[in-house]
């Protein structure tokens, strides 16, 4: 397609895809026979600017480079999974070592921080939705000191921000618990906005533009299927089982009304925004989705 946005985004505002539209990093089932050349020809067919890692992405900057440039794509981020909830800024720093590296590398500038401690134990994800495990209140300022001292380091050691995803089934998932946490954490603390995952806990992602605009720096563009949702929530699914019943997907196809965030966007945004559905390719193609996706935000952009 010949579609162009880059000249509909503000200054400093590119649009990068996530490659769970092909490859899910944790159901392995889930786009396992998708190369990840297909991945990168459909992105930069399409008209993205970017990607983020996947777990079929080479970790060694030398051999990641040239796959993307030769496509002209950049590297958006990559979610790195922490454990600073049990942890110290010492041992996170030490766990962080290769996975910065590579971004630092790649010229990305923000790192994505998924919260893993403190998960219910065996297979998190394949857990009901409500055996979520809760922070206590008590212990939120020693976990956001940490994260502070964490974000100050990576800055000052690999020039990344930290980019803090609230997301379902962790330690901030619901509106209440993402300000518990920001309001006790440093300016080196980032958040990433995910409307899907903000749709999916229950509140309107706008609250987080209202609340933290100032600390917002990346955006995962993710859109919800209310009625699949409500049916995860009534039958206590699983956040896995929710994947497979595709309660996520791409920008125009669920219930999330992206205006807001390009409002927010024209208003000072810089950074990336990231399209990213967490589905299953077989019942999703994987490019048709992102071109619909990319064709929606194109829209918006343009109205």
């Amino acid at each position: 397609m010949t579609t162009d946005i880059s000249n509909l985004l503000p200054t400093g505002v590119r649009i990068a895809v996530s490659p769970l539209s092909w490859v899910n990093d944790v159901l392995e089932e889930l786009g396992r026979d998708i190369p990840l050349g297909t991945c990168l020809d459909d992105a930069a067919a399409v008209g993205y600017q970017g990607v983020e890692l996947g777990r079929k992405f080479p970790r060694n900057a030398d051999i990641l480079r040239p796959h993307l440039e030769s496509r002209g794509l950049a590297l958006a981020s990559g979610w790195y999974s922490g454990e600073l909830a049990e942890r110290s800024v010492d041992a996170e720093m030490g766990g962080v070592v290769a996975h910065a590296g590579l971004l630092r590398d790649m010229g990305s500038k923000v790192m994505v921080y998924g919260e893993v401690a403190m998960m219910t134990s065996g297979a998190p994800l394949d857990t009901p939705m409500s055996e979520r495990f809760l922070m206590p209140a008590t212990d939120v300022p020693a976990y956001a000191a940490r994260l502070t001292e964490f974000g100050k380091r990576l800055g000052g050691e690999y020039g990344l921000e930290l980019a803090y995803h609230h997301h379902l089934m962790m330690v901030a998932e619901t509106f209440d618990e993402i300000s518990s946490l920001f309001d006790k954490a440093g300016p080196e603390v980032g958040l990433l906005l995910d409307t899907g995952h903000a749709a999916g806990a229950g509140f309107d992602y706008t609250r987080l533009i209202e609340r933290f605009g100032d600390r917002i720096n990346h955006i995962h563009l993710k859109d919800m299927r209310a009625p699949v949702m409500a049916d995860v929530r009534s039958g206590d699914l699983s956040f896995n089982d929710g994947v497979r019943a595709g309660m996520f997907t791409v920008p125009g196809d669920g219930s999330v009304d992206f205006g807001p965030v390009v409002r927010f966007v024209r208003d000072g945004y810089q950074g990336w925004l990231v399209v990213e559905a967490e589905q299953d390719p077989a019942r999703a193609p994987p490019r048709p989705a992102v071109t619909r996706a990319f064709l929606h935000m194109h829209d918006l952009f343009a109205a």
